[in-house]
């Protein structure tokens, strides 16, 4: 029969997390998931920080114009 144990914890630095129990036999094996509430502040980053960055993207609407007509004057015959 399988017995569970819910608690909370906070990450230590160097993403350590401990968890002490009465209910945690010595030299018992256990299985452990970790469940991340909520992203840490440092890794939310708004969506416009993404506009332009990636390959073959353009930062701005006048790039874009610019290609465009680029292109366009490559197949005129």
């Amino acid at each position: 029969m399988l017995n569970g144990l819910r608690q909370q914890a906070i990450v230590k630095p160097g993403g350590i997390v401990e968890i002490c129990s009465p209910e945690l036999p010595a030299g018992a094996t256990v299985e452990v998931i970790v469940l991340l509430e909520s992203p840490p502040e440092h890794s939310k980053k708004p969506l416009t920080s993404f506009l332009g960055s990636a390959k073959g993207s353009f930062a701005t609407p006048e790039e874009v114009d610019k290609f465009i007509r680029q292109e366009r004057d490559a197949w005129e015959f």
